[in-house]
């Protein structure tokens, strides 16, 4: 029964460590401003209070956080091509955000807070897989954020005497991940797009690869850095399955699926900010966390649809 907070607590990912944590007996704060979050992703979960509130308010942030010991940190702003475009509020939210939750932590006497990190940390290397010993070499300012905030997630632990550890989650995707914003992640975007009878769209040729990540393995490696009984000074660790799908090969898997084999992708221009290939290296999370992934690319993406299935309208003979 010890007390966690989750900030980002009714976003996509956020929602489901609030929902393992409810339904390992824990009592779980959701702090979230609804900005892209749902209070309907944690409603129906008896033991998570919501607390509609911003990381920009040091106050709020602070006292939502009191009592607990662990500290699942998810808030955030997450589009690299918006993050071009706002480079300012992407500086804002995610850097001083992060600075805030961290004097929130050191304030509180926490144990230890986990930091949803990204693999756009490493940039453009041609080197795979990505190792975390690798430069990082942020292209956008969504990736240069998060950067910023593994420097201070180090920092911090070094300093003022709690643990914390830095995930770089590779490609997210599953359940309640938004398809309704233009920015949304391909999968939300090629779901929302196929069950309105619309083809897809893919910016570039398709030959992009990505280590696409079910949600439930990202929740896993969550669970598994509060539960150690290591040390965590700042440490980085990679979260993904190991595995590189093209977009191209994804919508093929996707038309099969959805049983929509006419919708053939529509191909535009890249966009700024994108890296080509991701493909991530556990060994270090396997040794140092023992972390494996526990749900393969293909029974998380027939989740993911289905869940797509039961939200999202259909048309044009889409399948919903």
């Amino acid at each position: 029964m010890r007390n966690y907070l989750v900030t980002g607590g009714a976003g996509f990912i956020g929602s489901h460590i609030a929902e393992a944590l409810q339904q390992l007996g824990a009592k779980v704060v959701a702090f979230d401003d609804l900005s892209s979050g749902h209070a309907t992703n944690v409603e129906p979960f008896r033991s998570v209070e919501l607390i509609k509130g911003t990381i920009l308010d040091a106050a709020a942030i602070e006292k939502a956080m009191a009592g607990c010991r662990y500290v699942f940190h998810q808030a955030a702003r997450a589009s690299v091509p918006l993050s071009v475009e706002k480079p300012a509020a992407f500086y804002e939210t995610n850097v001083t955000g992060t600075f805030n939750v961290l004097q929130a932590a050191r304030a509180n006497k926490v144990q230890r807070v986990m930091f949803a990190a990204s693999s756009s940390a490493y940039g453009e290397s041609e080197v795979l897989p990505k190792v975390e010993t690798m430069p990082q070499q942020p292209l956008s300012p969504y990736a240069a954020s998060k950067v910023a905030n593994e420097g201070m997630m180090r920092a911090w632990a070094n300093c003022y005497g709690f643990d914390t550890v830095s995930l770089r989650y590779f490609n997210i995707f599953g359940p309640r991940q938004t398809a309704d914003s233009a920015y949304a992640a391909v999968i939300a975007a090629f779901a929302k797009a196929m069950l309105q009878g619309k083809p897809p769209t893919i910016n570039g040729d398709g030959e992009h690869s990505r280590d696409f990540t079910f949600v439930h393995n990202a929740v896993h490696a969550n669970l598994l850095a509060a539960r150690s009984t290591q040390p965590l000074h700042g440490e980085v660790f990679n979260v993904a399955t190991a595995r590189r799908i093209t977009l191209n090969h994804l919508a093929q898997v996707m038309r099969e699926q959805l049983g929509r084999p006419d919708l053939k992708p529509i191909h535009g221009q890249e966009r700024a900010g994108d890296i080509k290939h991701s493909l991530a290296g556990l060994s270090r999370i396997r040794g140092t966390l023992s972390y494996e992934p526990i749900v393969d690319f293909e029974t998380g993406l027939s989740a993911t649809l289905e869940w797509y299935r039961s939200v999202l309208p259909s048309g044009n003979g889409g399948k919903g």
